[in-house]
């Protein structure tokens, strides 16, 4: 009977109790960004998640996955309220980038993919706290920012708010929020089906072992979801106010790591001899 009581050391991904016990909360925040908002979940988690084990190889498939369940579960009787036409027509765009993203996430260096996540979740956090938007004005600015976000998606799961730009600005509201979730499932498709072909491991049992949790959060972001569009300034200010203390944050981390670890060093200081070239 002792034995049974007494936990294991570690836990999910080989984490100590309190390392798992702040991954459920953080799912539960992106669960409920998620269906709140209707997107953003990965963008205002992952910068999070990386405090905790700076690998996205670890948490982006079981942020995929997650990503495939809930939004399959949120469509699967709203399919007749999404704008198909101009999804197929954005789709042209988004997934050559998007592809071109996953390729990088694979193959390049984990503090550079950490620096890219940090540098440009600071971004969005500085446009939210301003009460600034990604605004969208013409067919040209369309395109640029349906391809730059498919390549932040692809490499990160974070391009949501420069799709969403666009988005807002071509399809109706009543629709949106649906045809968002399809456009994430198809991403999001993309990307797990490329991780497998690459050997990729995607914590499948642990993605499983988390969707109770982040159901959490998905079931009070539907609640919430009316309460946050009404106040959508305050509610990004806030966050904003956050990304960008959690960005900072990130960077001198990952500053301090590279002063510390001769490895890294070696790496910038290839790629710097490469540009001098």
């Amino acid at each position: 009977m002792t034995d049974f009581l007494n936990l294991p050391d570690s836990l999910l991904f080989d984490l100590t109790h309190s390392e798992t016990f702040i991954v459920c909360l953080l799912f539960i925040w992106t669960g409920f960004v998620r269906t709140g908002l209707g997107f953003g979940g990965a963008a205002l988690g992952l910068p999070l998640m990386l405090f905790v084990r700076p690998d996205l190889l670890l948490w982006l498939p079981v942020i995929g996955t997650h990503l495939l369940f809930f939004s399959g579960l949120t469509l699967s009787r709203r399919l007749h309220h999404v704008d198909w036409a101009y999804l197929r027509h954005a789709l042209w765009f988004i997934i050559p980038p998007a592809l071109a993203g996953v390729f990088g996430l694979v193959n390049l260096p984990a503090t550079w993919l950490n620096l890219f996540i940090y540098a440009i979740t600071l971004v969005y956090g500085v446009i939210w706290l301003l009460n600034r938007a990604i605004k969208s004005q013409h067919g040209w600015a369309d395109k640029l920012l349906l391809v730059i976000g498919g390549y932040v998606a692809g490499m990160s799961l974070t391009g949501a708010p420069l799709m969403v730009a666009v988005f807002m600005r071509n399809v109706n509201r009543e629709r949106l929020r649906n045809t968002l979730f399809v456009l994430w499932f198809t991403i999001v498709s993309i990307k797990m089906t490329t991780f497998i072909a690459l050997s990729v491991n995607l914590h499948f049992i642990e993605a499983l072992s988390l969707i109770p949790v982040a159901a959490i959060g998905h079931i009070m972001g539907l609640k919430a979801h009316n309460k946050i569009i009404q106040n959508d300034q305050v509610f990004k200010q806030w966050v904003g106010a956050g990304l960008v203390v959690v960005s900072i944050l990130g960077l001198l981390n990952l500053y301090q790591s590279v002063c510390l670890n001769a490895e890294v060093k070696a790496q910038f200081c290839w790629v710097i001899s490469m540009l001098n070239q």
